[in-house]
């Protein structure tokens, strides 16, 4: 008889793709749930990784939280945006439908979601004011670029929220005149 055994590949570990697999996972439990109802059994089996791995690698569920909220944001785009086009694309990505960009609709929806939270508001402000206010006030520079980049992530959040609520493309006139008056407003915020 031949005796031959069978030994299965041994599956090589990637750390780097299990943190970034969790971390993908955390956003979308944390945009579906909640921070509150999100568990970190449910994160794991989402992303196909032991439970073990997200306190090696975050700490445990509010750090995970916070890497989270981080990698939500993109402060690297501001540097790639054209202040004299950025108005004009901004105020048409707003008159579409909210699932044209899934990827960026969950993200919004996890942030919503940070924001009326008792637990995570104050880990939300500050990823905000680290991650986005502080990106967009470098990119404005000038005279009151702080107040003048809270007015913008005002009329952007707003503009999301109320995409978000409308989840249809607008049409006709009112996309026009919606696509001109809110790159006017944000327009008035790079320009002043």
């Amino acid at each position: 008889m031949n005796d031959v055994s069978i030994i299965a590949p041994v599956r090589r570990r990637d750390a780097a793709a299990t943190r970034a697999a969790i971390l993908e996972a955390a956003k979308a439990q944390f945009a579906r749930l909640g921070y509150e109802t999100a568990t970190l059994r449910e994160i794991a089996a989402e992303a196909g990784a032991d439970v073990a791995l997200i306190k090696r690698y975050f700490g445990g569920k509010e750090a995970l939280f916070t890497e989270a909220l981080k990698a939500s944001f993109k402060p690297e785009r501001m540097t790639l945006l054209n202040r004299e086009t950025y108005a004009r694309e901004v105020a048409t990505s707003m008159a579409g439908g909210a699932h044209e960009d899934e990827q960026r609709t969950y993200a919004f929806q996890f942030l919503l979601r940070a924001a009326t939270s008792p637990n995570t508001a104050p880990l939300l402000n500050v990823a905000v004011q680290e991650r986005f206010l502080g990106p967009i006030r470098e990119w404005l520079g000038g005279e009151d670029a702080q107040a003048r980049a809270r007015v913008l992530a005002s009329i952007l959040i707003g503009c999301l929220v109320e995409r978000l609520v409308r989840d249809e493309p607008l049409k006709g006139r009112e996309r026009e005149v919606f696509i001109a008056r809110v790159a006017a407003a944000v327009q008035a915020q790079i320009g002043a």
